[in-house]
């Protein structure tokens, strides 16, 4: 797991769990302390502790020998090039790498640093928060994990990826367009994303918000114009579903990953989710200004947070 922090953790837990051999690659150093002192600790829909390896150090672990069958990559999407070129050494002949990161784009990073046919992309609904070093809560049940080939495919290996998956408990599909999969994801993004990095409220609180539901929606059928505008043949045509997909079945006080950043101080995502939306809309012509206003806001939000940091 390349890049494990919440999601990452929950991830290659519920690998783990099901006897596939792990191991969580994080700059985290607490984290991966307690991993290694008494295994990942999960909290949600079952409370159990989780053994399974963690590490900082990419480059020890590539001269130890190892070399993994996937590498799943979940490290912020700003920070894409720069773990993928530390994970080299890593890479055997036949390592797959599998993309989970938010947004869209983050698959075209990846294969120019190691070749288009290693690489296989997806996106996942699973939840996942860190709760403190060694410690995750989650939500993995009827939460869907869709992956693909990035031409769209069906290959043996895919099909033995999700096998994988779902005999350790996820619920996997299989898509022939990955690049729509990926835009269904980025809708659920924009619904919550930036709204709960400027509000500061979790999605239960977010959830009940009426002024909020309502700018929400709006948000995803921005997005929606414009994956349309752009020939991306996405199936979701009720922008009130991503709304409701991005919260439903998580607990009350679950955070988005983007007011997650900025309570942590750091960078979000932003650039990758409403900026993917401003960047496509400025090619097909399609006007974005609510995604636009977020997607400003939040870089404004981003320099307090390191302001504050400065100060303190």
């Amino acid at each position: 797991m390349l890049g494990a922090g919440s999601l990452g953790s929950v991830i290659g837990a519920v690998l783990a769990r099901a006897g596939h051999r792990v191991t969580l690659i994080t700059r985290n150093a607490a984290h991966v302390s307690a991993v290694t002192a008494v295994g990942l600790r999960l909290l949600g829909e079952s409370t159990e502790t989780v053994s399974l390896d963690a590490t900082s150090d990419v480059a020890a672990l590539a001269t130890s020998g190892f070399v993994p069958d996937l590498v799943v990559v979940l490290v912020k999407s700003f920070d894409t090039l720069g773990a993928m070129e530390s994970a080299l050494p890593l890479l055997g002949d036949r390592t797959t790498v599998l993309t989970l990161q938010n947004g869209v784009g983050c698959e075209q990073t990846i294969s120019d640093v190691v070749g288009r046919e290693r690489v296989v992309a997806g996106r996942t609904f699973v939840g996942g928060r860190l709760v403190e070093p060694g410690i995750v809560e989650y939500g993995l049940t009827g939460r869907h994990t869709t992956i693909g080939e990035l031409d769209g495919c069906r290959s043996d290996r895919i099909v033995r990826l999700a096998e994988a998956f779902e005999t350790a408990g996820f619920v996997v599909d299989i898509s022939t367009d990955i690049v729509a999969t990926m835009w269904e994801k980025l809708f659920v993004n924009v619904a919550t994303g930036a709204w709960s990095a400027l509000t500061g409220l979790p999605y239960g609180e977010l959830s009940i918000q009426p002024d909020v539901e309502a700018a929400a929606i709006a948000t995803v059928a921005e997005a929606m114009n414009v994956a349309r505008a752009l020939g991306i043949d996405v199936s979701t045509t009720d922008p009130a579903v991503p709304w409701r997909r991005a919260w439903e079945g998580l607990p009350y006080g679950f955070k988005a990953s983007m007011l997650q950043s900025v309570e942590h101080g750091s960078r979000t995502e932003v650039d990758v989710m409403h900026g993917a939306v401003c960047d496509g809309g400025r090619r097909a012509g399609v006007p974005t200004p609510i995604n636009d206003t977020l997607l400003a806001a939040v870089r404004g939000l981003e320099r307090r947070v390191e302001l504050d940091l400065e100060l303190n």
